[in-house]
């Protein structure tokens, strides 16, 4: 067995394909084709918008565990019931805006957790967005603020740009850092302003990659997902694998 086929168990968890489509026939058909290389799928308000419950619902059947990005952000009882809902569904991750402040995250992780337990199932994890990985502009202090907020609220994670995530885990170690906006060398960035290489964030200490379109949109997806995969394995100590699953 080569070092990449030894590491594919717990890499995978690490990986998670984002399924940014709009039905549930083409993200199936993307989630079995490229499972041998991500243990995560996300889906994002597209989809979600597209196919409803019924998306989470498919890929949790399939083997995924759900990264469920929808970014919530509203007055703090609108969010923790919808949270409740979510939570029921069988997401392991959800996202909140940070920017809405602790009250709103507090609802929204007390309400994601109070889902799960009901249905029976392990908590999952409440990610706070810090600023999104096209914003150019961002204030240098707003990180930091928007990291203690999802501290003090309760959040499992954040979710931030690679540039971000060493400050972030300064500021708060525990957290899990998953980073969006991953293009390979040589790939376009696309609408990702602060976009880096999978192998750069999961240097920096990312927790959780979000991988779209380098794969999706590839015109051999197998083999740009097994090119991915190849180069995060030096990268990856298998003793960490543990860190991003929350519990089931």
């Amino acid at each position: 067995m080569n070092a990449t086929e030894a590491a594919k168990p717990d890499l995978r968890r690490h990986l998670a394909l984002a399924l940014d489509v709009d039905d549930t026939v083409a993200a199936g058909r993307l989630a079995r084709e490229l499972r041998p290389w991500f243990g995560v799928a996300k889906v994002g308000l597209e989809l979600f918008s597209a196919a409803g419950p019924a998306a989470v619902a498919m890929l949790v059947e399939d083997g995924y565990q759900v990264f469920l990005d929808l970014k919530m952000a509203d007055i703090p009882n609108t969010v923790g019931r919808a949270a409740r809902v979510l939570g029921s569904l069988g997401v392991s991750y959800l996202t909140f805006h940070a920017f809405a402040g602790p009250a709103v995250l507090r609802a929204g992780v007390e309400g994601l957790r109070e889902g799960a337990e009901r249905a029976g199932l392990g908590s999952p994890a409440a990610l706070a967005v810090t600023i999104l990985t096209s914003d150019a502009d961002a204030p240098a202090h707003i990180l930091a603020k928007r990291v203690a907020t999802a501290v003090e609220a309760g959040c499992a994670g954040v979710v931030c740009a690679a540039s971000d995530v060493s400050e972030a885990k300064l500021i708060a170690p525990r957290l899990l850092a998953v980073v969006p906006g991953l293009r390979p060398l040589g790939s376009p960035s696309h609408d990702q302003a602060r976009s880096a290489t999978p192998a750069a964030a999961l240097a920096a200490g990312a927790d959780l990659l979000v991988i779209g379109r380098a794969v999706t949109a590839a015109e051999d997806r197998r083999a740009a997902a097994e090119a991915i995969f190849s180069s995060l394995v030096p990268h990856f100590s298998s003793e960490d694998g543990a860190r991003t699953s929350p519990a089931r």
